[in-house]
């Protein structure tokens, strides 16, 4: 009897839906083939899932793929990250693929391997402000660092694992240009980024606002400030906070009113020009002494062009330079932007790059890879490129639960990490969440010091494109250097800098 009253429930519920789906008009399918068509939805759904776990190989997905992942999520767990039985990447066939080029004897590494260290310090190469005579001028602690997140579009427990994570690891954590909320100050050393909202630097009208800047720079453990001119996931286009999601909170962090909406535009209202943006930077320079740069992804190259020019002559200049590639990162964007808008990051480093090692600039300021470079690989032919550290952003929010489910656009984040979603977000624990991102920051560090003392270094800057071969994808290879046009010594540190690191490095192995 109670089975068949459950089938009738069953069957009128059905039949409702069959009724509904006939009697509508907003879906086609649906009104062609009534209830079945549900299923289509439903695929459409947790495609996703399907493919990450079912589908695709382990080499194939995008963004990163299941050996990417699998990597990652090892390292923050302390678990075994090795892989077993060889390679599944087809190499020979695959164009693009790097080789890195391992030297049977070195006259420079340290006697015994130092990347099993229980906790191994790689520094950058470069002091950061140190050429320009920065005031507070600083070397970084390590040559790996947290990219710039902001809060709201990250959830607070979010920012707080990050953070914590990156005091543990001795890394910076850059706040994004959400302004330098109460999460970001959980011991972690900070990159205050300023976009072009200025958020909590802006004054009633929302124009850039100094005395707001140096208070909110000094109470805070700011080592430098990011002018961010645009970023890899949407270059050249200005952002829009609709007016639901700016909270009170929210709205006291960004200096925006509570409730309206917030849009932010495309380019900068305190300078117009690469003459004036200098000038701004070295106020902003000289206001707080910290080490000023710019973050972008790269286009038209009449900007750098510029930039070149200007600091060739030697009175003004930024102190470092964010290359972030165009394969688009955590800000959600139109599909146009994340996929044809700006340079992918090798092709972005190098071309800029370039212009610098031109003018023989390139050991004035400090050149930060971002787009990827949460991954060895990537990371290592970054460096041979002429990069001095690497940012990391989606690869952190991997180590600390994201899934790649790719629902950050939606705040409907089902690990809690990209959403504002009270319920979501309680479901990630900072306390655990920031070992593990500690975890994996240093074992990409243990990486990259791995790869350094294979190729015959003491450490990951004096990788070389001459270290690093682009297979063709028909069983030939060319040069690093050779692909993206290099000259001969382009990509290398100047000879005091190398030894220099070589020094620090084999100091800190004794």
């Amino acid at each position: 009897m109670k089975m068949s009253r459950v089938l009738g429930a069953a069957a009128a519920a059905v039949g409702a839906v069959a009724v509904r789906d006939l009697t509508q008009k907003k879906h086609a399918l649906r009104r062609n083939f009534p209830v079945i068509a549900h299923a289509r939805y439903l695929l459409e759904e947790i495609g996703p899932e399907l493919r990450q776990y079912i589908v695709t190989g382990n080499d194939e997905e995008r963004p990163f793929s299941r050996d990417q992942r699998r990597w990652i999520y090892a390292s923050s767990k302390s678990e075994n990250n090795y892989f077993g039985f060889g390679t599944d990447c087809d190499t020979e066939h695959t164009p693009g693929y790097a080789i890195i080029k391992h030297r049977t004897f070195s006259a420079v590494a340290p006697p015994a391997p130092v990347h099993h260290a229980p906790d191994v310090v790689v520094p950058s190469a470069k002091v950061l402000g140190g050429p320009r005579g920065r005031t507070k001028a600083f070397r970084p602690g390590s040559v790996v660092n947290i990219s710039g997140m902001s809060f709201g579009s990250m959830s607070a427990s979010a920012i707080t694992a990050l953070n914590r994570g990156a005091a543990m690891a001795g890394c910076l954590h850059n706040t994004g240009e959400g302004g330098l909320s109460p999460y970001h100050r959980e011991g972690g050393d900070l990159v205050l980024q300023l976009g072009t909202a200025y958020f909590g630097c802006r004054d009633e009208h929302g124009r850039f606002d100094l005395a707001r800047l140096t208070d909110l720079a000094a109470s805070a453990p700011v080592r430098a400030i990011e002018i961010k001119l645009s970023q890899g996931a949407k270059p050249g286009l200005g952002g829009l906070l609709p007016a639901a999601k700016v909270t009170p909170e929210i709205a006291e962090i960004r200096g925006i009113p509570v409730g309206v909406d917030c849009a932010s535009p495309a380019r900068h209202t305190a300078f117009s020009d690469v003459d004036s943006m200098l000038d701004f930077v070295e106020l902003i320079a000289a206001e707080t002494g910290l080490p000023v740069g710019i973050k972008s992804a790269v286009g038209a190259m009449d900007f750098w062009d510029e930039l070149v020019a200007q600091m060739a002559k030697g009175d003004r200049g930024v102190d470092f330079v964010t290359i972030d590639g165009g394969e688009g990162g955590t800000g959600a964007a139109p599909l146009i932007f994340t996929d044809s808008v700006a340079l992918p990051l090798r092709m972005a480093l190098s071309r800029v790059y370039g212009r610098f090692a031109d003018a023989g600039l390139t050991d004035q300021l400090t050149f930060i890879a971002s787009g990827k470079c949460g991954v060895p690989d990537n990371a290592v032919v970054a460096f041979a490129l002429g990069a001095d550290m690497v940012n990391v952003a989606r690869e952190a929010m991997l180590s600390i639960g994201c899934i790649q489910s790719q629902r950050c656009h939606t705040d409907r984040c089902p690990t809690g990490v990209a959403t504002q979603d009270r319920w979501l977000a309680r479901g990630l624990d900072p306390a655990s969440k920031s070992v593990r991102c500690a975890n994996y920051l240093r074992a990409l560090r243990k990486e990259l010091l791995a790869v350094s003392e294979a190729v015959g270094v003491a450490h990951p800057g004096l990788i070389t494109p001459d270290d690093v071969d682009i297979l063709c994808g028909d069983y030939e290879a060319r040069g690093l250097g050779s692909v993206y046009g290099y000259k001969d010594g382009w990509g290398s540190l100047g000879a005091a800098l190398q030894e220099e690191i070589t020094e620090l490095m084999l100091t800190e192995s004794r």
